[in-house]
């Protein structure tokens, strides 16, 4: 019968002659005079760990929450009122427009915006009467109105978004930040990703938080906001402390004999490294996890026991929590791709938006109020926008439009560490459709996040078949100089 790690740890620790025998073993970590003195050497091997890094330069932001609200998010329904597009509502469209279309078989003329804007703050940000709590925050964030991406399918923009190309299998940029910095909590994973809490994975699956050819440790960990937050993190049965420690000197001592026999394994490397930070994180984790510790105004601010706010208001407050305690990068998605609104985008679109909007504002207060947005960079966005033409299956009721993907245009904003408050940066064309004034692409936009980080966009490479690989790529790219403080 095969012996499994788990079945050998727990027979070695059983009782006082397991306690004994992992005694034994364990002294070779003291004096190499225990069971297992005689290690074989190996030549020396480039090693990678999550250890803090130096960055190229002083940074603005220690640590990242990326709001990533996949679907397509409409900027001419958030952040781009567009009064030419109320003009000419109805009208056919331009013919360039046709095909960027996704489903033309279902495209109908221009649609103005059935939401009302306003101006807001200080500032005089335009937000959607769909956004209030935001709309409260708009002193404290920098909107982009003139991104772009270059495919107007999900799959291939978002693996653009996540790792700079439109093709499956490589880092992401939450992989590249733990790369390049390392991270301050050792008890904690470097990059974390906060799903939804019934466990529905987003489009793309794991390929969001994977890291491609970086060594593996540098990939995502996702953690449930609701219910076990990581699976099999607790021991089946617990052992006496002294016990468990012997074990895990024994076990230590083995998984560097077995590695040294097998040099430059980076699958081997992480697979140690993640077995020894689940150990260390048994009550670190519990601890960054438990948001019941948090006050009851604090969990109403985050919608947290309202059926309409209490996912993301979840997933939004152990955001805080884990860049709160030093963790590097922190994903956070909604359900599914609720941003997709192809069709009832007048109640479609106000759905998400009630889902998200109160969390998110929460989020911005409750980081400003603990001093923490001064070191922590929050960015939001999904991979491309939609069109400013009314999308409708054949025999709708011309009331329930919705919209098509639109890549050539769209909107994110950024909020925190190192950014220039209360601007709006770059436009649109008149009637929304494409990115017309200061335009932004997602390798700039990727290159002004590491930025912020202390990190030249251009000195973050990793040698893999003989190239320098880089998050940004041989693109000529810029930093969005115009909205850092």
């Amino acid at each position: 019968m095969t012996t499994t790690r788990r079945s050998f740890l727990g027979s070695v620790t059983n009782g006082l002659q397991g306690a004994a025998l992992a005694s034994m073993f364990s002294q070779d970590l003291y004096d190499g005079t225990g069971l297992l003195a005689a290690e074989e050497s190996a030549p020396p091997r480039r090693s990678y760990n999550l250890q803090p890094k130096e960055t190229h330069f002083q940074p603005k932001a220690k640590a990242v929450i990326q709001l990533m609200m996949q679907g397509g998010p409409s900027q001419v329904d958030l952040f781009d009122p567009k009064p030419e597009l109320d003009r000419n509502h109805g009208k056919s469209i331009l013919k360039d427009i046709a095909k960027d279309l996704s489903s033309p078989e279902s495209a109908g003329g221009l649609m103005r915006s059935p939401f009302k804007f306003a101006q807001q703050g200080k500032s005089g940000t335009w937000v959607s009467e769909l956004l209030p709590h935001l709309a409260k925050h708009v002193d404290d964030i920098a909107v982009v109105r003139s991104m772009f991406n270059t495919h107007q399918n999900h799959e291939p923009a978002i693996y653009k978004i996540q790792s700079g190309k439109t093709m499956p299998g490589l880092p992401t940029m939450g992989a590249w930040v733990a790369y390049g910095l390392g991270t301050e909590n050792q008890n904690l994973p470097a990059f974390v990703v906060l799903s939804s809490p019934e466990g529905r994975l987003p489009t793309n699956h794991v390929q969001n938080w994977q890291s491609g050819y970086l060594p593996p440790i540098f990939q995502g960990t996702l953690i449930r906001s609701k219910g076990t937050p990581i699976l099999n993190l607790r021991p089946e049965v617990e052992e006496p402390s002294q016990v468990e420690k012997l074990s895990r000197d024994l076990l230590s001592k083995l998984d560097r004999i077995h590695r040294k026999q097998r040099p430059g394994q980076l699958q081997l490397d992480a697979r140690i490294a993640s077995y020894e930070l689940a150990a260390r994180m048994q009550l670190s984790a519990s601890d960054a996890l438990a948001i019941d510790t948090e006050s009851a105004a604090t969990l109403d601010e985050y919608g947290i026991g309202d059926k309409t706010t209490d996912a993301f208001g979840r997933q939004c407050l152990l955001a805080r929590r884990l860049v709160e305690r030093g963790v590097r990068f922190v994903q956070v998605y909604p359900v599914g791709q609720q941003w997709d609104n192809h069709n009832n985008i007048g109640t479609s679109l106000p759905s998400i938006c009630g889902k998200t909007d109160k969390p998110i504002g929460a989020l911005l207060a409750d980081l400003k109020q603990r001093g923490l947005l001064k070191d922590v960079l929050v960015v939001w966005g999904g991979e491309f926008g939609r069109l400013p033409v009314a999308q409708l299956r054949p025999g709708a009721d011309v009331k329930k439009a919705g919209r098509d993907h639109g890549p050539n245009g769209f909107s994110v904003w950024f909020a925190g560490a190192g950014v220039k408050a209360g601007v709006t940066h770059g436009a649109t064309d008149e009637i929304g459709w494409r990115a017309a004034e200061n335009r932004v692409s997602v390798n700039d936009w990727h290159a002004t996040i590491l930025h912020l980080l202390g990190m030249n966009n251009e000195q973050l490479y990793f040698e893999s078949r003989g190239f320098k690989e880089k998050l940004t790529g041989i693109e000529k790219v810029r930093i969005i100089k115009e909205i850092l403080a």
